[in-house]
């Protein structure tokens, strides 16, 4: 069994056990909740890597305790498994910040794909930003750790923790296109006007920190994202 703990809150009992049975013939620790008060509830109380949630429930429905749940943690992962197959319904879920919206009736192989999908992209991201913590950005060194921006024509610049976050974030995607709500998701945590307003400011802060170096371009492409080119 791996250390991925999964909270499951479905209401439909037999597709519930049937699931857990699946899941856990699979490897993963899930425990099953059949109303939204008592998911909520354990997932306050417990320490849950993933979690599985229906729409429509007895007490709290599956879209406000996606809501709760994203208000304590911006990144467990989290798919909405649910018979609500309307474009606003999973527009609705997508904007709450939930990872997928798998609708019924669903193939059990291709939920366990996803679900393995999510957790290998969040492995291999948390690997990125733990392990590389100083980068080379033309003439310029940047100390992750440190927060401090330093060139050896120039005065040590101490960053702020948000530009920091963001730096590291362009530096881990050199010289590759990176979208904007990719960035805002991963340091902010959601993706809305009011971050998107805040990363174009740190954006132009960083290119003012880094313009003592003619080979470095923060680029950006509009409507998509952002490129950090160093040549």
């Amino acid at each position: 069994m791996n250390d991925t703990k999964i909270l499951f809150v479905e209401d439909d009992t037999s597709m519930g056990f049937l699931l857990v049975d699946f899941l856990e013939s699979n490897g993963y620790d899930v425990k099953l909740y059949k109303d939204g008060n008592s998911g909520l509830k354990a997932f306050k109380s417990g320490k849950y890597n993933f979690c599985i949630l229906d729409v429509m429930l007895p007490g709290i429905d599956g879209f406000s305790i996606a809501e709760k749940i994203r208000a304590e943690d911006k990144q467990v992962p989290i798919i909405f498994l649910t018979a609500r197959a309307m474009k606003e319904d999973k527009i609705k879920g997508f904007r709450l910040g939930v990872d997928d919206y798998i609708t019924k009736p669903f193939d059990e192989d291709e939920l366990l794909c996803r679900i393995e999908a999510i957790l290998h992209r969040i492995k291999n991201y948390e690997t990125l930003h733990t392990e590389i913590t100083d980068f080379k950005i033309g003439r310029f060194s940047f100390d992750y750790n440190n927060q401090l921006l330093t060139h050896p024509n120039h005065e040590p610049r101490r960053l702020t923790a948000k530009e920091n976050e963001v730096l590291k974030y362009l530096c881990l995607n050199k010289n590759t296109l990176i979208k904007r709500e990719d960035i805002l998701i991963a340091i902010w945590g959601e993706n809305d006007y009011f971050n998107g307003r805040s990363l174009d400011v740190f954006i132009a802060k960083l290119r003012k920190y880094l313009a003592g170096d003619t080979r470095i371009q923060i680029e950006n492409v509009p409507k998509v994202g952002f490129v950090l080119n160093v040549t």
